[in-house]
């Protein structure tokens, strides 16, 4: 069995990392989270625009950065990797913090999303390293996978969990990479927490309902958010090397970011929650996505982002 190592991160502000969302339809594209999340899509349905998914993608990205290159400076590597996928990557996040880690590596992002892979490009070219990335558009869902060369690393962060077929994704991975390879799959337990328990004065306890709400939604469109991927990667013809819990929590003070991300979040629960949330709760969460109230939840001090992401270490023999 891996072992799980534990690791407590806390910052002030910043960071950079994929995460997710509960609005979408889980056709085929990557991302964070199994909840209500900013992730990656992998292609068609998508029910909210691009750009504001972008937003929550790159607000995920800045707040989560230290915990994403935590994990990027763990994997088991037996020897720096030259060729990467990262699959479901969404605006770069993932891709960013592997071109950093690993610098004389080449990345080879892919999505759904032609706006997503378009203002990836347009990091890449301010960040001066155009030269090492390459954007692919494609279906994950697909039968046949467009050619991603032969990578020594596959990373997929916040993506897995939106694949039709996640075994037959799997078996397309194990395919893909190279002999040794290292295939490093990254999930979030569920979209971040943000508020406190006793929170907000008025409705006591409304985000974790409002989550709980979500749950049938994502019961039925995103079934594989949350699972244990080392089973289904040992079926795959993997060898699961390593597996670590990293616990997130980030004290938020008046971090800007932090609050535009939990308002981000917030709405986005907010439309699969209403039909569900009491007319109080849903009065509540409201006052907290205006902007303008004086109770608005970009107005609190005691904001803070609270999630688990685990990290699955497989190898291709």
């Amino acid at each position: 069995m891996p072992q799980t190592h534990q690791h407590t991160a806390h910052s002030g502000e910043g960071g950079h990392h994929p995460s997710h969302h509960p609005s979408h339809h889980p056709s085929h594209h990557p991302s964070h989270h199994p909840g209500p999340h900013p992730d990656h899509r992998h292609s068609g349905h998508q029910e909210h625009s691009d750009g504001e998914q972008a937003e929550i993608l790159d607000l995920d990205a800045e707040v989560l950065a230290e915990h994403i290159a935590s994990i990027t400076a763990w994997l088991p590597l037996k020897s720096e990797p030259r060729r990467i996928v990262d699959l479901g990557c969404g605006t770069g996040a993932g891709t960013f913090a592997l071109l950093e880690r690993f610098p004389d590596a080449h990345v080879t992002a892919v999505d759904s999303s032609a706006g997503h892979l378009r203002l990836l490009r347009e990091k890449a070219c301010a960040r001066g390293v155009e030269e090492r990335v390459r954007t692919v558009q494609a279906d994950l869902d697909a039968n046949h996978w467009p050619d991603l060369g032969t990578p020594d690393l596959v990373w997929a962060s916040a993506s897995m969990h939106h694949m039709a077929d996640p075994g037959r994704a799997l078996a397309s991975v194990h395919d893909l990479l190279a002999p040794g390879g290292l295939f490093a799959v990254v999930e979030l337990a569920d979209f971040p927490r943000f508020l406190p328990a006793h929170a907000p004065e008025s409705r006591p306890g409304l985000e974790e309902r409002a989550h709980a709400a979500t749950g049938s939604f994502h019961a039925e469109h995103v079934p594989h958010r949350g699972a244990d991927w080392g089973p289904m990667l040992t079926a795959a013809g993997f060898t699961v090397e390593d597996e670590r819990t990293i616990i997130v929590n980030i004290e938020g003070g008046r971090s800007e970011a932090i609050g535009r991300y939990a308002v981000g979040g917030l709405r986005r629960i907010r439309r699969v929650a209403a039909p569900v949330l009491s007319p109080e709760d849903l009065a509540a969460l409201d006052e907290l996505l205006d902007t303008n109230s004086p109770n608005s939840i970009l107005r609190r001090e005691d904001l803070a982002v609270r999630t688990e992401r685990t990290v699955w270490a497989a190898r291709r023999a």
